[in-house]
């Protein structure tokens, strides 16, 4: 049974003009849960994250700054709102949320959480709306613990992965492949493991074809757990992302990973990344396709 970190939290209200997108964190459990596609014993609601685990991704210095609420207001901006004590929690309880699925993976082959994604958030730096890395955190953990030797995270967001790959610069054990918009936010771009930048207007053939080629070279890291980041701002609807992807293609390309994972017997711990789609229907579906698709395929 797939497990599903959910908590009240994630719709946390964010000042005028970040509350629509906020809007999808409360609405995809109660979709997946009016279609019949989970139970409400397979949602669960993470605990925040502890300072060790926090640790393991991020600079102490910046961490600090973070727990005590005195980052400068310049960091402040670059993260895109005002750092509160919820705003903070509800960060933690997303990490925590990524580290017991990607726990809950290894036994139950897939697990998913509704929020999390955070990949700008460097080792010591917030950045477009991500305070704290939560699959950095999680992949550091899995290490940590010793559950995992060798980790792979497939980052489908349409923007790059900068902050994950920075955090992982060093580390040989994790393997960071990222396909995003080429003239797309963050504009300094970080260097991954493998990056393939995306021209504006890419439809889903010409995606579907550079994932397809891809994801063979992605077994030669050899992984044993895989974290999937599947933002659906790829979508030719979403107002940032400058792809041209159908619902349809999206679909395929979750198809795809999922697949992957499975025929490669690797368990896969998946966070939704981002979506801002001018109609909120458009990304809650595309989101609710990525849990119907990957339950299917595991269960």
């Amino acid at each position: 049974m797939g497990r599903i970190a959910w908590h009240p939290l994630y719709a946390h209200p964010l000042p005028e003009g970040h509350r629509f997108p906020m809007l999808k964190y409360e609405l995809i459990p109660e979709q997946l849960l009016h279609e019949g596609v989970i139970t409400r014993a397979q949602l669960f609601e993470p605990s925040a994250a502890k300072e060790a685990s926090v640790l393991l991704a991020h600079d102490p210095a910046y961490w600090a700054q973070l727990r005590d609420l005195s980052l400068p207001a310049k960091e402040q901006r670059r993260i895109g709102f005002p750092l509160n004590a919820q705003l903070l929690e509800r960060e933690l309880r997303i990490v925590q949320g990524t580290i017991d699925g990607a726990v809950f993976a290894q036994s139950n082959g897939i697990a998913f959480n509704v929020a999390g994604g955070t990949h700008h958030a460097g080792s010591n730096w917030g950045e477009g709306f991500c305070l704290l890395n939560d699959q950095a955190i999680a992949a550091h953990y899995l290490l940590n613990k010793g559950l995992s030797k060798r980790i792979l995270i497939i980052d489908l967001d349409v923007h790059q992965g900068n902050g994950t790959a920075e955090i992982f610069e060093k580390e040989d054990r994790v393997f960071t492949f990222s396909m995003h918009g080429d003239k797309n936010f963050p504009f300094r771009k970080e260097v991954s493991n493998l990056d393939i930048p995306l021209e504006d207007g890419l439809k889903d053939d010409q995606f579907l074809a550079k994932l397809e080629a891809a994801l063979p070279e992605l077994l030669k890291h050899q992984p044993d757990f895989v974290f999937y980041l599947s933002g659906v701002d790829v979508l030719e609807t979403d107002k940032l992302g400058k792809l041209a992807l159908s619902k349809e293609g999206c679909k395929i390309r979750d198809r795809m990973v999922f697949g992957f994972c499975k025929d490669h017997n690797l368990p896969v711990q998946v966070s939704m990344g981002g979506g801002y789609s001018p109609n909120i229907k458009d990304i809650v579906e595309a989101h609710c396709h990525t849990f119907k698709i990957g339950l299917d395929i595991f269960e």
